[in-house]
């Protein structure tokens, strides 16, 4: 069973739609688990359909260790990121995760990344979704 990880802070709305279009497209043989910084992006992401859910910087930390793919906005490597809510401990748990990362990029974090295309945050919810759904499809065939 392949575990795909979607971490939020704030609202929830990135993790909400990230989920709203895995579950869509759901591929074979894999849960997705939701862990929000705070309870509401928690809550916004069970709501939207997540198959486990958790708050917290060691829900974030564990779920790390054990995710095959960890989804979410530029913010989770960035220590601090999100007003505070994402942890330097938090950060590093995604960044040192052997699971592959799929990232969506903004701009609120005053980080920009050369070379990445303007468009609207849902093509970028659909770009990391179709990248997630092939990775977690071309694994389960091996």
């Amino acid at each position: 069973m392949k575990r795909i990880l979607v971490i939020d802070g704030q609202g929830g709305g990135f993790g909400k739609s990230i989920i709203e279009k895995l579950k869509q497209n759901k591929p074979n043989n894999c849960e997705i688990i939701g862990i929000g910084t705070n309870s509401i992006a928690t809550s916004v992401m069970l709501k939207a359909g997540a198959d486990m859910v958790a708050t917290g910087e060691n829900p974030v930390i564990v779920g790390c260790k054990k995710a095959d793919v960890i989804a979410g906005p530029m913010g989770i490597v960035l220590a601090n990121s999100m007003l505070g809510e994402f942890s330097p401990a938090m950060a590093a748990a995604v960044a040192e995760s052997e699971a592959i990362r799929v990232l969506i990029p903004v701009s609120r974090c005053n980080t920009h990344i050369a070379g990445v295309v303007e468009k609207p945050l849902s093509k970028y919810i659909d770009d990391a979704v179709a990248m997630i759904v092939a990775h977690v499809n071309d694994s389960n065939v091996s």
